[in-house]
């Protein structure tokens, strides 16, 4: 921003005394050596004055003797008079006898410092004594350079200005924080006199100048979304600090909240004007008038004057091009010569289409990888997935390509449009090729497009995109003869072909000239040492080896996939067919061994076999996937081959029973005795064993994807259904973190379809459980009553009372929300009797705490604190720490209640860190909100903006508008609290919108807060 100085700023300058400092002696000559004593002493000025002799402390004595230790550390090196001491000590009015007592001091820290220094003296050795009596004063010397953590942290510092004057922000920004990190609470602590005064005031004020050059830097790299939080606590903490007001309005404004930006000006110059009398400086009142303005400088990161800094992250995520490319000189050279011109040029686009198999990807990424030198700040790569069911969404590519860029995950929004801009505002200046493999049609790929000069794009698809403005478009046709021969040569061999020219012919004219096809069979050749060109072009030459011609663009793919297919073993075949049953991107080494019932080793060696005849991929160690092509080829053959027919539907029930299997030990390792894994159905075929939570963690969150499009691939079969809707509940963990909340509404939504069309009631049951929680994470409880309802009736006539069970807790808890205590209490009742029944001691516990908040609600508070705390007893017993937490969230909203605020932070923030780690981001945003209260309760209205600011982070995207507003809510409060009226005002305008439109009772309460201000 304007005004701001680029550099990091340095410690500010302490006053010196005129004497000239006493030189260094003997003992500081550079490359003396060091004895083992003096150079393991480290000391601590940044908090409370400390001292160590290795890891092992040192005592430093009274809060005077400290301040003398102070004082001399603080000179670094330079001899400090008695008299200079005892005016640091004590100022103008020193006790009579001040000069024994700094004598006495001296005297104690020195033998603290080197026990052994009177020892050595006395035996004719060199003084090692870190503290030096010299000309009538003091002095600590022979010191590491590192024993200090003030020169520490002047080091980082200047460390962090060189980054940032050459334009490398992460270093510097990871500079600093390691500099503030050393900061433990007040500078010297404790310490007593006039000059530990001064210097806490002189190396407070630069710890706030790192602090804002850190956040400067932040906003510079988009993270804006946590320095709101950060800079809500700082303004409140320095009220009259205009620099950090400043970082905050543009914060807001770059996080979508211009109004709050603004109001944080109104209530900056109100406070200026009521404490100081002055106007804001010229600077924030700019600032005001370009956010009024909506400018458009202010969404780009600010940059120094300079040449601009070099991007700090360079993508190359190119794949590897081929050793053995060939031909394509042509298209070679017209791309190259288009990518080449890109510069100065608002963007170059070339789309390349063409049937599967014609060597699309190969010619983009050999011609990409010769453009790399036009394009210096990186290469991003995706494919798109576009010939599959489910083609790769823009938003979700979009993420991805930002996190390439450097972007952080807090500074990614959510909407399409906002990704799509903000990918456009990374790529501005930077010149970086784009490689969209497998494009579905124009709509997936314009979102995608960097839109900047000196940027290219390269799209290949099946499909002329016509309707992408603006493209070069290129038609990519099978080979030539001679460019065909020359390929089938190089993975052959010349010596092979030497004498079989007209055979190698007729090979690769039966492989229709396309490229895929002439690899695999050259490959295959190339393996079989005692085959010759003839016997493969004989084998050939039967086309009733071949798939007849269906349409145009898939009878040469189709036959070059039969030929590959056709000289597999009989193991690489049945493997080939099966994994091609398969939905989800690609699958894990475990999976696959599930669908073909066979061990691990052998599993990974059949796929590897089928590796290397590239009729499969290895996408990363451990799991693979089908071209999408290959796919479709591989299912026609299993339909056509697979014997006996029910191999095919045993296959996927075993793929089924492993997710099924290891989701429900996930959900077990999480949620010790909980009883729903006793309840799930059957399987034949057994699931992963995890040793740690986090091991379990990690595979349900990277196994996401394929999971779930195994749940939607069963819910086609009556047979398989039930199982489906199993997994899904039992990996309902997916909906509450966030991550996969989109898919996994989708697939509950498909199978309460599913379970009503075939008449399986209690399927649907079930099925509707997944979708109440799915309603209730999103805050649409209406719906969730609905479902939860049809859910009891359901399971009641089917005789499962498990979902009664977990309907009649959801329906209390929604019933809470909207204010129907009575409704909540007697459902919730009946739940711990259902769950009592079930012998299921968790539900028993979830039920407890649940109604211990309609206790609170109605104004019981002492048996709402019982019946939470009845509900940790239970939970502990078990090792239930997840559950443990969500019971310790009610324990603390009751003790907040009650008034026992710091127990009820206690609670509160044990229950955060379980959240937190792991991956609950619903609640891990509510335990924020919750702490944010305590903090108001406790009048800590500062903490309370920051927790608050926090949880509005962590909820977006997830919890629903009506928690949103909750928080916004409490937000307000506490922004009013340190005096941020303005601020404070928007987030209940805001809050009451969001109410109003919900029709929810709290949009009264947020009018009336707001209604002082109006009726002004």
């Amino acid at each position: 921003m304007d005004g701001v100085p680029d550099g990091v700023p340095r410690v500010p300058e302490q006053r010196r005394p005129d004497a000239t400092p006493t030189p260094p002696g003997p003992s500081t000559t550079p490359g003396a050596e060091r004895p083992a004593e003096s150079a393991a002493l480290r000391f601590s000025v940044l908090g409370p004055v400390r001292a160590w002799r290795g890891d092992e402390p040192v005592t430093t004595g009274s809060p005077q003797q400290r301040a003398l230790l102070a004082a001399l550390l603080l000179r670094e090196g330079r001899t400090v008079t008695a008299a200079e001491l005892i005016d640091a000590l004590w100022g103008e009015e020193p006790p009579s006898q001040a000069l024994a007592a700094v004598r006495t001091y001296a005297s104690r820290l020195r033998k603290v410092l080197d026990p052994g220094g009177e020892a050595r003296r006395s035996g004719g050795i060199a003084a090692t004594a870190a503290l030096v009596s010299e000309s009538g004063g003091y002095a600590v010397r022979d010191l590491a350079e590192d024993a200090l953590d003030l020169t520490i942290a002047q080091d980082l510092a200047t460390e962090a200005d060189k980054a940032r004057s050459a334009g490398d922000l992460c270093h510097a920004r990871e500079t600093l924080r390691r500099a503030l990190a050393l900061w433990d609470g007040e500078t010297l602590a404790g310490v007593p006199g006039p000059y530990a005064q001064t210097q806490r005031v002189r190396l407070e004020e630069w710890r706030l100048q790192l602090v804002e050059s850190r956040l400067d830097m932040d906003l510079e790299q988009g993270c804006h979304a946590e320095a709101v939080s950060e800079l809500t606590a700082l303004t409140a903490a320095h009220p009259l600090r205009e620099r950090l007001r400043e970082l905050l309005m543009l914060a807001l404004y770059r996080s979508g909240r211009q109004a709050e930006a603004l109001a944080v000006y109104a209530d900056t110059r109100r406070l200026l004007a009521d404490e100081l009398g002055v106007d804001p400086r010229p600077g924030l009142s700019e600032l005001q008038q370009r956010i009024l303005q909506a400018d458009p400088g202010l969404a780009e990161p600010s940059s120094p004057a300079a040449e601009p800094a070099p991007a700090p992250v360079r993508p190359a995520q190119l794949p590897a091009t081929v050793p053995d490319f060939t031909g394509r000189s042509a298209f070679v050279s017209e791309l190259g010569a288009i990518l080449s011109s890109a510069e100065g040029r608002v963007m170059a686009v070339s789309a390349l289409a063409g049937i599967g198999g014609v060597g699309k990807t190969t010619l983009a990424v050999h011609v990409a990888h010769q453009a790399r030198a036009a394009f210096p700040d990186g290469q991003l790569y995706v494919d798109l997935q576009g010939a599959g069911a489910r083609a790769a969404e823009p938003e979700t590519v979009l993420g991805s390509f930002l996190r390439a860029l450097g972007t952080a995950d807090s500074a990614i929004p959510d909407s399409l449009e906002e990704r799509a801009a903000l990918y456009r505002s990374v790529l501005a200046g930077r010149r970086v090729l784009v490689l969209l493999d497998n494009a579905r049609d124009a709509a997936q790929v314009r979102p995608l497009l960097p839109g900047t000069d000196g940027c290219a794009a390269l799209v290949t698809s099946r499909v002329r995109m016509l309707d992408l403005a603006g493209a070069h478009l290129i038609d990519l046709d099978v080979m030539s003869p001679d460019e065909a021969l020359a390929l089938f040569t190089k993975i052959v061999g010349e010596e092979r072909m030497a004498s079989e020219r007209k055979a190698a012919l007729d090979v690769v004219a039966a492989c229709g000239f396309l490229p895929l096809a002439i690899r695999i069979a050259a490959s295959r050749l190339a393996a079989r040492r005692t085959w010759t060109v003839s016997v493969l072009a004989a084998k050939l030459a039967d086309e009733r080896r071949r798939l007849d011609e269906l349409q145009a663009g898939d009878l040469a793919v189709k036959a070059t996939f039969e030929l590959g297919y056709g000289q597999l073993e009989p193991a690489q075949a049945r493997a080939f067919r099966l994994l091609g049953l398969a939905d989800g991107p690609d699958i894990s080494l475990a999976a696959a061994a599930a669908v073909l019932d066979l061990p691990v080793e052998d599993t990974e060696d059949l796929l590897e076999s089928l590796v290397d005849t590239s009729l499969l991929e290895s996408a990363a160690p451990g799991r693979y996937r089908f071209h999408d092509l290959v796919r479709l080829y591989a299912r026609a053959c299993a339909e056509r081959d697979e014997l006996p027919r029910s191999e095919r539907a045993s296959a996927l029930s075993r793929l089924l029973d492993f997710y099924l299997a290891s989701a429900a030990g996930v959900y077990a390792i999480e949620r010790p005795g909980d009883r729903l894994v006793d309840h799930l159905e059957p399987t034949s075929y057994p699931g992963l064993r995890f040793e740690s939570r986090h091991a379990a963690q990690d595979w349900l969150y990277a196994e996401a994807i394929c999971l779930l499009a195994c749940v939607r691939q069963a819910a086609g079969r009556p047979e398989t259904l039930p199982r489906a809707i199993d997994m899904l509940w039992a990996a309902h963990d997916l909906s509450e973190s966030g991550a996969n909340s989109k898919e996994y509404e989708a697939t509950a939504q498909a199978l309460v379809g599913a379970a009503r069309s075939h008449g399986l009631g209690r399927a649907e049951a079930r099925a509707l459980m997944t979708l109440v929680n799915v309603h209730h994470v999103s805050g649409r409880f209406e719906r969730a009553e609905e479902e939860a309802e049809r859910a009891i009736l359901l399971a009641q006539e089917s005789d499962d009372l498990l979902p009664v069970c977990w309907a009649r807790n959801a329906r209390g808890i929604i019933a809470l929300y909207q204010n129907r205590h009575a409704d909540g209490e007697e459902h919730l009742s009946r739940a711990i009797e259902h769950f009592r029944a079930l012998g299921d001691r968790p539900g028993v516990a979830a039920a407890l705490c649940n109604l211990s908040r309609i206790h609170l609600a109605t104004g019981r508070t002492q048996s709402a604190v019982a019946l939470a705390q009845e509900g940790i007893d239970i939970y502990d017993a078990m090792g239930n720490a997840l559950r443990g937490a969500n019971a310790r969230y009610a324990l603390g909203l009751a003790l907040t209640q009650s008034g026992e605020l710091r127990s009820a932070a206690d609670r509160l923030q044990e229950a955060l860190e379980v959240f937190r780690d792991s991956r609950q981001r619903l609640w891990e945003g509510m335990s924020l909100f919750r702490l944010a209260e305590v903090d108001l309760a406790a009048r800590r209205a500062a903490r309370a903006a920051a927790n608050a600011e926090m949880a509005l982070t962590v909820l977006r995207g997830i919890g629903g508008e009506w928690r949103r507003g909750n928080v916004l809510t409490v937000l307000g409060r506490a922004l009013s609290g340190i005096g941020q009226t303005g601020r404070a005002q928007v987030c209940w305008q805001e809050a009451a919108g969001i109410y109003e439109e919900l029709g929810s009772p709290e949009a009264a309460e947020v009018r009336a807060l707001l209604s002082p201000v109006q009726a002004a």
